[in-house]
């Protein structure tokens, strides 16, 4: 990653206590403006766990669906983001075989001491959520497959978190925490942020971890306005890391990573000028345009992205800011903009 020194130091002393298990049940608040790398820096600490580590990753607006209730689609995403692992002991017999060469006979070598024998240990890891699947239904280890688990019991659910804990204390289990990541999560309403609010009270909860790119708004699903679009009660819960914007210095070196990643040739006055660009308007606006230069570079023959490249790929498309002044030049030319319906109104 490049730049954003200070949300690293505090993702990476987050990261650490994730993987002592001392944080397991807390809260984590990415915030700051639109491509200042709240993802990226949600993904890298999903890179640093590890793949035994579980890592749940949805955003805000994929609650909401008509075959599950918003409670039920959270329960899962929760139950997901928490693993077992499971050990379990096999005696296996070591075995002397004879090959008659069509047929191989096993029979157990004794010795004075008895039967050798060996165990082998064998570790299971699966989450919370599968265990509820294939406990909810006759064959809900088929659903695993097709994705169709509906919604599940609570009854199941405490059946199973009272076994997983009786597996724990007997030393046959192993409870993971994981990490469940929320994007966008000022698209959530005010009864999600409710039973987030008791989710985080419960034993068995991972780490949750939440970007939003909103300030002062009002919370969805109610008329009162909050600091990101989440309620007081549930912020005072938050460990809250700040993303601020790139420097000069820092979006030159995002976009240089970016034009080798994208296998894009650009000169150095072409740089500068993208570069440029990036610090007027956005730092996404700038990446964009770097496939649509080396499409418009190879089109006239050429190797090397030149200054004319980015001129004319600059033109074609608009940023948000032009964007907008389009829009208000020409908004009488467009259906149903605000000026026509105010005239309507007031007449």
């Amino acid at each position: 990653m490049v730049g954003q020194l200070a949300s690293r130091r505090a993702a990476g002393v987050i990261l650490e206590m994730i993987k002592d298990g001392h944080i397991a049940g807390r809260a984590v608040l990415i915030a700051g403006q639109p491509g200042t790398g709240k993802t990226a820096i949600a993904m890298g600490i999903a890179q640093s766990l590890g793949p035994d580590t579980p890592f749940t990753a949805l955003a805000g607006s994929e609650i909401f669906s008509l075959e599950m209730s918003k409670t039920e689609a959270l329960s899962q995403a929760f139950r997901k983001a928490i693993g077992v692992r499971i050990k379990d002991f096999d005696s296996v017999c070591a075995p002397d075989g004879d090959d008659d060469g069509a047929l191989t006979l096993t029979a157990l070598k004794k010795y004075e001491v008895g039967e050798l024998q060996k165990r082998k240990e064998v570790v299971h890891t699966v989450s919370l959520h599968e265990i509820d699947v294939i406990n909810s239904r006759t064959q809900g280890f088929l659903a695993l497959f097709s994705g169709d688990t509906g919604e599940i019991k609570s009854e199941v659910r405490e059946q199973i978190n009272a076994k997983v804990c009786e597996w724990r204390e007997e030393g046959k289990a192993e409870i993971i925490p994981g990490v469940l990541f929320i994007d966008e999560v000022h698209m959530l309403d005010m009864e999600c942020f409710s039973f987030l609010n008791r989710a985080l009270e419960s034993d068995l909860s991972p780490v949750l971890i939440m970007a939003t790119n909103r300030g002062i708004t009002r919370i969805r699903g109610t008329n009162y306005q909050s600091p990101h679009g989440i309620p007081i009660d549930l912020l005072d819960r938050l460990l809250i890391i700040a993303t601020s914007p790139y420097t000069e210095k820092e979006t030159k070196q995002i976009l240089k990573i970016r034009c080798e990643e994208e296998d894009v040739e650009l000169s150095e006055e072409a740089h500068t000028v993208l570069t440029r660009i990036g610090m007027e308007t956005s730092l996404r606006y700038a990446i964009q345009l770097i496939s649509t230069a080396g499409l418009v570079c190879r089109k006239r023959k050429g190797t090397e992205v030149q200054v004319e490249d980015i001129k004319r790929v600059y033109s074609l498309f608009l940023d948000e800011a032009r964007s907008s002044q389009y829009m208000k030049e020409y908004q009488d030319s467009f259906l149903f903009n605000e000026t026509q319906t105010a005239a309507m109104d007031t007449s």
